[in-house]
């Protein structure tokens, strides 16, 4: 560094006879010049030992932080030089604080992108599109909730060294710390739903109470976890409406978590039938739509008589699913399929009403399934 700034001097020395524009110009320039040199030759030097080495990190981020590394390094070559260029002091102060901010801005953009290149780098062992993705879940949660809090962290050191650069926002925020009364207080108020949120993010990201894809139920309403930022979370309803709610929600209140634990879930199937229905057929049957149907677990598998009312039978058909997303369409499926299998093999299983002849008189009364038919006949029968 001393070197350079030296010959920079070295060449204003030998520039005595030009108009001082003319020199800070020179400077400048080949600062710019030597900066880019510099740059390419670092480049392939890298792209040799990528060529190499064949580290998907380094080089994803050799190619995307391309940019962002030649302005950082014109900005400390400018630095360099920039005390050698005869420039005034408002000038030469505005523009080291330009290249300075330049330069703090360029650091933390790069760090953010370091980070997403090695988030997106871990994440691409693991798939959303498979029946058993209960692990792919919890990472995917874990490292996009993380990211999102260390940009958060970043932004605010690199804005925060960005403005520590000026003399008067430094004497604030030393004043701030010192005094700790009433200001101090009003920040923290202030910043109080951005920590919140940010310490409900690690929460979430280490405790795991939701996690993408997840089917949960959020104030009466069903939907899947189809996004978590730093501040809130996104639900996708089942008719494709969007559910926004704050991050710390989930920490603070009770909600429904169908997949927290494994991606299966049980689906119920409800039949009313007459009473002649023949159970053990239906059992039958519904064992056979389950082994045939695509989003079945192989392991549950029940059918039961749960109620017996005045006209018909409730029959519970419970099924196992591999996963939330086809429980409703296996139910459907069931339940399409059985009634299909009931109408044409069972067709008096299915509720009706029946009518009966009772003496001489004829009357047209009717009779629900299960009722006593002497009954319902002594109540229509006219007085003696």
């Amino acid at each position: 560094m001393e070197t350079a700034r030296q010959a920079f001097f070295d060449l204003r020395g030998l520039l005595d006879w030009a108009p001082d524009l003319v020199v800070a110009a020179i400077i400048l320039g080949l600062a710019i010049v030597l900066a880019l040199g510099l740059h390419a030759a670092a480049m392939a030097i890298l792209q040799r030992l990528n060529a190499r080495w064949q580290h998907p990190f380094a080089i994803t981020l050799a190619a995307e932080t391309r940019n962002l590394s030649r302005v950082a390094l014109l900005a400390i070559i400018l630095g360099l030089a920039l005390p050698a260029a005869p420039l005034g002091p408002d000038a030469r102060i505005a523009i080291g604080r330009i290249l300075l901010l330049t330069f703090i801005s360029v650091v933390g953009w790069s760090a953010i992108t370091a980070a997403h290149i090695a988030a997106d780098l871990y994440l691409r062992r693991f798939r959303l599109d498979v029946d058993d993705n209960l692990l792919a879940r919890k990472h995917i949660t874990q490292v996009r909730i993380l990211r999102r809090t260390i940009d958060t962290l970043i932004i605010i050191v690199t804005v925060a060294a960005a403005l520590m650069t000026f003399d008067s926002v430094r004497q604030y925020g030393v004043s701030l710390f010192a005094s700790a009364g009433v200001a101090g207080i009003v920040a923290g108020l202030a910043a109080r739903p951005l920590l919140s949120n940010l310490f409900a993010g690690i929460q979430l990201a280490v405790t795991q109470p939701i996690r993408i894809d997840d089917a949960v139920i959020v104030q009466g309403e069903f939907g899947r976890v189809e996004e978590i930022t730093s501040t809130y979370v996104v639900l996708r309803l089942w008719d494709l409406r969007r559910l926004i709610v704050p991050l710390a929600f989930f920490i603070e209140q009770p909600f429904q978590n169908w997949t927290r634990e494994h991606g299966g879930m049980i689906g119920t199937v409800m039949l009313y039938l007459d009473y002649t229905a023949p159970i053990a057929r239906i059992r039958e049957k519904a064992e056979a739509l389950a082994k045939e149907a695509r989003g079945w677990d192989g392991k549950i598998i029940a059918v039961q008589v749960t109620d017996a009312r005045e006209a018909t039978i409730e029959v519970r058909i419970l099924v196992g699913a591999i996963s939330s997303g086809m429980a409703f369409d296996l139910r459907a499926e069931i339940r399409e399929k059985m009634i299909d299998f009931l109408q044409q093999e069972y067709p008096d299983a299915l509720p009706r009403s029946r009518q009966q002849t009772i003496g001489s008189v004829v009357s047209h009364v009717t009779v629900k399934s299960g009722a006593d038919p002497l009954a319902a006949a002594n109540q229509h029968s006219p007085p003696a």
